[in-house]
């Protein structure tokens, strides 16, 4: 009886969308305001979606406060009021775009959470705009 379990959790952070091998007039027709040089922020919302069996012993497919504690500590504790850009050193060579913030996220947490749970996790960067990783 495979089951879905949600966690959601939410966390601000600063960035800037800039490909560096691009001159100032291409980045910025490629990224418009994202592209300002002082940064702009979000107010994000994670979600993280685990798809497995249903524990006969507990009951759960998955422990949420054990998720909550994974989130907080691999997730929100790294990008919460941060600016990605600059602060988290996965975005050193990586455009923080909402795509690539939703793969970093699955990454650190598919470390934590063993192999017999599917794991999706879904980022709204803004009330209409959000990616889903994997699709």
């Amino acid at each position: 009886m495979k089951t879905a379990v949600y966690r959601k959790e939410h966390f601000n952070a600063a960035h800037r969308l800039h490909n560096p091998a691009w001159d100032d007039e291409k980045n910025s027709r490629v990224f418009g305001k994202c592209n300002n040089p002082n940064y702009h922020g979000h107010n994000y919302e994670l979600i993280v979606k685990l798809i497995g069996e249903i524990d006969t012993e507990t009951g759960y497919v998955y422990d949420m406060k054990e998720l909550s504690d994974l989130i907080r500590e691999h997730v929100i504790s790294k990008f919460d009021h941060k600016n990605l850009n600059l602060d988290v050193p996965h975005f050193k060579n990586l455009n923080p775009t909402a795509e690539n913030i939703a793969i970093v996220i699955y990454q650190l947490l598919r470390e934590q959470i063993g192999a017999d749970i599917d794991l999706k996790v879904i980022l709204y960067e803004t009330p209409r705009n959000y990616v889903e990783y994997p699709v």
